[in-house]
């Protein structure tokens, strides 16, 4: 299996965690405060990935340049990015912001037609209108007509930050850097952005004891380690070809919240699943193909 496949699915199993860690996360906190804890928590996960592999020294021969391209992706994906989707979550009912929030795969591909020159094939957006049907069916458990978006301003706020998302994707994959190095200037950066803002929207605040271990897998694992399997997925494939499978993220995340919160399961569920499903393996299968010809 290409070695990007291999990526985005193991980032997408810990990406699709995010509902159920930011459903016990936030318990006692609120979305500022908890962006803290788990920038923090994640930027203590590559300080000591550094201090093992010995290599921390080596921020210092970054170059200035570097340094700024760094923290301005940094504050595009990992700070900007949740701070534009919590305040949609915050103002608008949760599946339109989660619907909007999904064009981002979609504007990936956009975006690297533009800044990456690749190729648009019919394989790639078959599946991904295939994917991004999929997840609406899941979001909406087939019930279309609880869909008003009525809150148009706050949704073009969303559709911003899904904006934001893309072209820190796209970009993080031009930037050429030691990938560890690259996310601990990225979290660093989410890091010094949402103090400031908890300070300044909200207030200083320690977690109780019950949300310890919620940010712990969400800045260890959720945001951590997924983010060293997203930029690499990035970087040896295509982004158009990788941006697809991102639409298995809110079906798993449905069964998850089936498995630990005991939501019922809708029909809608297993035919968005398999659209989303269907549109990877079409991708996949283009893919390959690709590899066999040559």
């Amino acid at each position: 299996m290409n070695k990007s496949i291999i990526y985005i699915i193991a980032c997408v199993l810990l990406w699709a965690l995010i509902p159920v860690v930011s459903k016990l996360g936030q318990n006692g906190l609120d979305n500022h405060q908890f962006l803290f804890w788990s920038s923090l928590t994640s930027l203590m996960f590559f300080l000591g990935i550094g201090l093992l592999k010995k290599n921390l020294q080596k921020i210092s021969d970054i170059s200035k340049i570097k340094w700024f391209q760094a923290v301005c992706l940094g504050f595009l994906g990992t700070y900007l990015y949740y701070v534009l989707l919590y305040f949609g979550y915050a103002n608008a009912p949760g599946m339109e912001v989660l619907i909007v929030q999904y064009s981002w795969p979609i504007l990936i591909v956009i975006l690297s037609l533009i800044l990456l020159k690749e190729k648009l094939t019919i394989s790639k957006t078959t599946s991904i209108l295939m994917g991004f049907i999929g997840v609406f069916l899941v979001l909406t458990k087939g019930n279309f007509e609880q869909l008003k978006f009525e809150n148009i301003n706050i949704l073009i706020i969303v559709f911003t930050g899904a904006f934001v998302f893309a072209l820190f994707s796209v970009l993080s994959k031009k930037i050429k850097m030691d990938d560890m190095l690259l996310l601990t200037i990225y979290f660093l950066t989410a890091s010094f952005a949402s103090f400031i803002s908890m300070n300044f929207y909200s207030e200083f605040k320690i977690p109780n004891l019950n949300t310890v271990i919620p940010i712990l897998i969400n800045g260890f694992l959720v945001n951590g380690l997924s983010y060293i399997f997203w930029i690499r997925a990035l970087k040896i494939g295509e982004a158009s070809f990788v941006a697809p499978f991102v639409f298995l993220t809110p079906v798993l995340s449905s069964i998850f919240l089936i498995i630990f919160f005991n939501e019922p399961f809708y029909i809608a569920y297993l035919i968005g699943m398999s659209s989303v499903i269907l549109g990877g393996l079409l991708n996949l299968k283009k893919k390959n193909t690709v590899h066999n010809n040559v």
